[in-house]
């Protein structure tokens, strides 16, 4: 079939999914990753695993364009006012994911100390796309909100620093070799460094190149090559597209008072994408999975959303967060998808002795999450009394005068 004519397909489907969703109040993010699994090999193979993966490049733009928004968060005068709260918090909810995990399979499941290290670090990163997805599909505003964009920002900054530790520390572990801070600490930090640099520098001419008086047509042109350009040069160059980009949208955000016109050209054009790439996600599940993780797979799901749950709490207690963040936090930070199935490909890649079981959990937790994640996010928020509060601009610009 070709392969315009199938595209158009999976918009569809996924777009009646999500609408069904949404009629049965459910967020449409869960609708789309349903409508992918009817479609995929798990069931009807309307999308095969190969087809799936050849379309890879939609994944990686959708996750460029959601993490340059996620970066209009990061204003430094609200990062200043709350950023020790917001690190604080993030930390807490990280290393509780990391720690209750790595306990749950090294002492619980007794797995290797290499394999639980690796596993749990891998546990921290949260899908910010599925959580950003339902809180603008519910125009949701107030503490728990704005505690959530920055933190599952950060919280994919910290944990993709803790999983090039563990990596590196698993790899020696396993090898028994000889081992310098340097491997364990340096490259990663070296990594990231570089993605924060490339998404700053790319920022930074954006935001020269742009001018109040530009066509929207045109502004929407020059930030997707802005966006192009830092995905591109950070894939090329083996650093994160994601962490780059949220350092391009926050550089353009912080330089430019007009810069929110950048961010909605963004946002009227990725519509679609949002839906082929949830649906394409939802395509690469495989349902017979869940078969083959067995005691263990349940053991890390459990595990995941308990640490996160309970490091949201203390972290949130520690900084005195308002009684709605410290309550209802922690079941936003629940969906895990792009991030975790790229880590575990690099898993494959430099520890292919764990690789399959590895894999084989981290699928069978995105299906759990991706699925029921953005349930626990709408909840979450709901019961915060957060859904429909976001003032209109209108009323933001009165205010503001």
């Amino acid at each position: 079939m070709d392969i315009i004519l199938k595209l158009s397909l999976i918009v569809i489907v996924g777009l009646i999914f999500g609408k069904i969703a949404k009629k049965m109040k459910l967020p449409s993010v869960s609708g789309y990753l349903i409508a992918g699994l009817l479609l995929g090999p798990s069931l009807f193979d309307f999308v095969s695993k190969e087809e799936a993966e050849s379309l890879e490049i939609i994944s990686e733009l959708t996750l460029s364009f959601i993490a340059f928004g996620i970066g209009s968060e990061f204003m430094l005068k609200d990062i200043i006012a709350m950023g020790k709260k917001i690190a604080i918090i993030t930390l807490a909810e990280v290393v509780g994911a990391i720690t209750v995990v790595f306990s749950v399979m090294y002492f619980i499941f007794n797995q290797d100390f290499a394999f639980a290290l690796v596993i749990a670090s891998m546990s921290a990163a949260t899908a910010p796309a599925a959580t950003i997805m339902v809180i603008r599909q519910y125009r949701a505003y107030g503490p728990v909100t704005k505690t959530i964009l920055p933190v599952v920002a950060l919280d994919d900054v910290y944990g993709i620093m803790a999983f090039g530790v563990a990596i590196s520390i698993a790899k020696i572990v396993s090898s028994g070799s000889e081992f310098s801070i340097f491997d364990i600490v340096g490259i990663p930090i070296l990594e990231i460094l570089g993605s924060l640099g490339i998404g700053l520098v790319v920022g930074i001419i954006l935001s020269l190149l742009t001018k109040k008086t530009d066509p929207k047509d045109e502004l929407q042109i020059k930030t997707l090559i802005a966006i192009g350009l830092s995905a591109g040069l950070s894939m090329s160059l083996g650093l994160s597209p994601l962490l780059a980009n949220i350092m391009m949208g926050a550089t353009l955000a912080n330089l430019r008072s007009y810069s929110n016109r950048s961010f909605s050209s963004i946002n009227d054009f990725v519509a679609v994408f949002y839906v082929l790439f949830f649906t394409l996600a939802g395509a690469s599940l495989d349902l017979s999975i869940l078969y083959t993780v067995g005691i263990v797979g349940v053991g890390y799901i459990i595990a995941r959303a308990s640490g996160k749950i309970l490091g949201a709490y203390v972290g949130s207690l520690s900084v005195n967060a308002e009684p709605t963040v410290k309550k209802y936090l922690g079941f936003a930070l629940l969906p895990q998808g792009g991030i975790s199935i790229g880590l575990s490909v690099i898993v494959m890649q430099q520890l292919p002795q764990y690789s399959i079981e590895i894999t084989t959990i981290i699928m069978a937790s995105v299906l759990f999450y991706e699925t029921l994640g953005p349930i626990f996010a709408k909840i979450s928020i709901q019961k915060a009394g957060e859904i429909n509060q976001l003032p209109d601009l209108e009323e933001m610009l009165e205010h503001s005068h």
